[in-house]
């Protein structure tokens, strides 16, 4: 079954699933996450990171993702990305999640879907 939202995403890497199937919106923005090199990923995940632990202490009560992902995240990613790797750390507890989806090789990207495999 493909993924087609941050949440189940999330959830396919804290399970550590073998094969992630990702389809619509999301597909882009997890090859844009997967294609940002390493100098600008460490400042992304850098501002990514205090935006996860934010949500996750508070309970995501009262706080905008949007103003809490930072200027270093959105000049690398762009917003909806960077909203989106937000939302995926969330979803799978932490931004370990994030490096580990960097680390799944591309099996396949036609017809819409994008095909991860866990290395």
């Amino acid at each position: 079954m493909a993924i087609i939202n941050e949440d189940d995403l999330g959830k396919a890497l804290k399970n550590k699933q073998d094969t992630i199937e990702i389809e619509g919106n999301l597909k882009e923005k997890v090859l844009r996450i997967k294609a940002t090199g390493s100098v600008c990923w460490a400042i992304a995940i850098g501002a990514i990171g205090i935006a996860v632990t934010v949500l996750l202490t508070t309970g995501g009560t009262g706080v905008a993702v949007s103003g809490l992902v930072g200027v270093g995240a959105v000049s690398v990613l762009g917003m909806p990305t960077a909203i989106s790797a937000v939302s995926i750390a969330v979803a799978a507890g932490g931004i370990g999640s994030l490096n580990s989806l960097r680390k799944y090789k591309i099996l396949n990207q036609n017809d819409g879907r994008l095909i991860l495999k866990r290395t």
